[in-house]
């Protein structure tokens, strides 16, 4: 059922590393903003003259929380009319029209029986940041749970301290950033490495994977895990850019 268009208020606007804002929308029209960790919403931006063309999507970076507002973690590209538009021309207090929530990549109960490995990349992040706050806030029984984030360098790492310390606290969630471009105390290279590195020592025929990021990741990754034994029906997608 398609959701009705409604009006929000950015409320905050903060940069979160060189290339990437958190937009604070507040929902005028509703007491309470109803949604899924994982859902996205969609917006109607000033930026072509067709319709269909001035509608962008972001996943929910934040997680249902009884009010009205929500958080959008969004990265300037460098030929995205409606990033481009966002960083320059959104101001604290402008107005969005905005649809939803929308979406089916949200956590399902059987998976949080087994292993699930979420694995992305760059701003692929806020769907899984908002499902395992959630989680957390629900103190919501797990078993284990690998947050798997790919990133070139350590600047780019969003979230970060906060992930860091959600996994001290809650167990059972296993933070595992790494990063392709750049030498640091943590991993380095590609998500697909890690995850094929628990798998190797901790077999889990059951487990389940949830990937977000770039076509190229996701990709890979479908590949990589079907190869190592897994059903396509276990790997559930979330296509960035």
């Amino acid at each position: 059922m398609l959701q009705p268009w409604q009006k929000a208020t950015v409320i905050k606007i903060e940069q979160i590393t060189h290339n990437t804002r958190s937009f604070f929308l507040q929902l005028d029209e509703v007491a309470a903003f109803d949604f899924k960790p994982g859902q996205f919403v969609t917006l109607d931006l000033p930026i072509h003259e067709k319709p269909h063309k001035r509608l962008r999507s972001y996943s929910i970076a934040s997680w249902p929380n009884g009010t009205n507002i929500i958080e959008l973690c969004i990265v300037l590209l460098d030929d995205g009319a409606g990033t481009t538009y966002l960083f320059n021309h959104v101001n604290v207090g402008d107005h969005i029209t905005l649809r939803g929530p929308v979406g089916v990549f949200t956590l399902q109960e059987n998976a949080l029986q087994n292993d699930l490995f979420l694995i992305c990349t760059g701003t692929g992040i806020a769907p899984f940041r908002s499902m395992v706050q959630w989680l957390f806030s629900q103190q919501h029984a797990i078993k284990n749970i690998y947050l798997i984030f790919g990133c070139r360098t350590q600047a780019d790492l969003l979230y970060h301290t906060e992930l860091q310390q959600l996994s001290n606290q809650m167990q059972g969630l296993h933070y595992l950033p790494t990063l392709s471009r750049e030498l640091w105390e943590g991993a380095t290279g590609y998500v697909h490495q890690v995850y094929e590195s628990i798998i190797a020592q901790q077999p889990n025929p059951q487990a389940t994977f949830m990937l977000c990021g770039w076509k190229a990741m996701i990709d890979e990754a479908k590949q990589r895990i079907i190869e190592l034994g897994y059903d396509k029906k276990a790997i559930h997608t979330e296509l960035y850019g």
